[in-house]
């Protein structure tokens, strides 16, 4: 849900819920009041406002009184005269808070209140025949019968009700009403402060803790919402932000844990040939290269392990730059037949002159294309070539087969070798940095260990991936893939 519907729909719980429920409060304790008025004050049936209107309430009480009053006037008027049905009259309005008065020729022949307030009453009388309610200290309301008595005396019945009766009823009314209204405020209050709390304010207390825990390093954490609105999309983003931000640093420090290793091979592999160097300039300075024979094979071990060095240093830079991507590369259109037959051309001498056999079979057409920088393309060749070569089992006659399959939208080469092969738990990690397959980075067999990983890096330059199987002992297959070049053709 949205956050400006939200927001609409906690405006209507604050204000146009409680209004109706005031109101269906307001009708339900108005039909209890006035259901119960009517039983204790005999009045009749009417409408809920009738509560807040005292004068209709006070006009409806008494009704039966009021009309078995106006029925004997009209047809037993005699009975009027006998004082014992006239307290009988009053006994039922006193139930009722109200007392009866009759008069004749216009003097109280009855009055339902004490003698002495008797004419304070009779005063009373006077004005309030005018307007039909009394005002003064303690106010009354009138209700006033006029008939004849049989000797043809004019008869009046008045019935007085204390108006503070009907106000206390009033005030009862309006004081359930209040309290119910703030009832009904308070727990929609409640309700709307909770889903809120919820929706709102439990989001941001997340994101401040999320934000709490990036300061201080902890990304070990999630920030997880259900909800759907803008604070939702916050959330994710904030998740999404936080995943990335550990990745990166993961990736970073696995980076410098990276360097370190790679620091430490290299300085290894340094450390061999230079002490290698020191020994035999050390036996040529102490004389032991005493003859013509020694001395040249002295200065060519020495040369052979300034070379590795050499190649160890120029591998190392290469790597640098590829790593940093600051690699140039001079990107060309090339016949795929024509570049490998030169480069199968170069390899064959130096792999005959080892004993090596090579074999070459290509499967794609002769017009195939593709986009490479020739010179580091060679470079790949050579560096599988040259790791097939350094790991060929002794006494067994090497061979190397170069494969070249033609697929829809590449082209696959294929690298066979038959010599001792790669175990299957290190096969994985062949093509990482300084990586050995010997746990003692013995530098016997020559080389850096960044040969392969340098090829990788290559060939996904290249927009294609490098992959290897191998079985132990029967020989080892690298496979690299390059997408064929394809001429955009334009409709005129």
């Amino acid at each position: 849900m949205r956050l400006a519907t939200r927001m609409k729909i906690t405006y209507g719980m604050f204000f146009l819920i409680p209004i109706v429920l005031i109101v269906v409060s307001f009708w339900g304790i108005g039909r209890i009041e006035l259901r119960a008025l009517q039983q204790k004050y005999d009045m009749e049936e009417g409408s809920v406002e009738m509560l807040f209107n005292p004068f209709e309430m006070l006009g409806n009480i008494s009704v039966s009184v009021v009309e078995e009053l106006a029925e004997t006037a009209e047809s037993t008027p005699e009975r009027l005269s006998d004082i014992k049905y006239l307290e009988t009259v009053d006994k039922r309005l006193e139930k009722y808070s109200s007392f009866l008065v009759l008069r004749k020729d216009g003097k109280i022949y009855y009055s339902g209140q004490d003698e002495e307030i008797n004419e304070d009453v009779e005063n009373i009388i006077v004005e309030a025949a005018k307007d039909n309610y009394i005002t003064g200290d303690e106010p009354y309301h009138l209700k006033q019968l006029s008939f004849q008595f049989p000797d043809g005396s004019e008869g009046i019945i008045q019935i007085f009700t204390p108006v503070e009766m009907v106000v206390k009823q009033v005030e009862r009314v309006v004081l359930k009403v209040s309290v119910c209204s703030l009832i009904i405020l308070l727990l929609v209050s409640a309700i709307a402060f909770t889903w809120l709390y919820q929706s709102i304010v439990q989001p941001l207390e997340k994101l401040k803790r999320a934000a709490v825990n990036i300061k201080d390093g902890n990304l070990d954490f999630n920030v997880i919402t259900d909800t759907e609105d803008e604070i939702g999309e916050v959330c994710i983003a904030f998740e999404e932000m936080r995943i990335k931000l550990k990745d990166q640093i993961e990736v970073s420090m696995q980076y410098e844990k990276d360097n370190k290793e790679l620091l430490s091979n290299i300085s290894h592999d340094l450390k061999t040939p230079i002490t290698a160097i020191k020994g035999y300039v050390e036996g040529i300075r102490d004389g032991v290269a005493d003859t013509p024979e020694k001395m040249d094979k002295y200065i060519r071990t020495i040369y052979n392990k300034a070379t590795d060095m050499d190649k160890l240093i120029d591998e190392l830079f290469l790597f640098s730059k590829l790593d940093s991507n600051s690699m140039n590369y001079s990107f060309a259109k090339l016949n795929l037949k024509d570049y490998f037959e030169d480069c199968v051309d170069d390899i064959s001498l130096d792999l005959e002159s080892r004993g090596i056999s090579l074999a070459y079979y290509n499967h794609v057409p002769e017009d195939t294309i593709i986009i490479a920088d020739p010179e580091q393309l060679k470079r790949v060749i050579n560096n599988i070539v040259g790791n097939s070569v350094k790991y060929m089992e002794s006494g067994r006659r090497g061979h190397i087969g170069i494969f070249i399959k033609d697929e829809p939208e590449f082209v696959q080469i294929e690298i066979q070798d038959n010599g001792k092969g790669i175990a299957k738990k290190e096969l994985p990690h062949i093509f990482e940095r300084c990586y050995r397959t010997d746990a003692s980075r013995n530098s016997s067999k020559g080389g850096s260990g960044l040969g392969l990983s340098i090829a990788k890096k290559i060939i996904e330059e290249h927009g294609g991936k490098i992959w290897a199987n191998s079985v132990e002992g029967e020989g080892t297959t690298m496979s690299f893939v390059l997408r064929k070049y394809k001429e955009c053709v334009t409709y005129e």
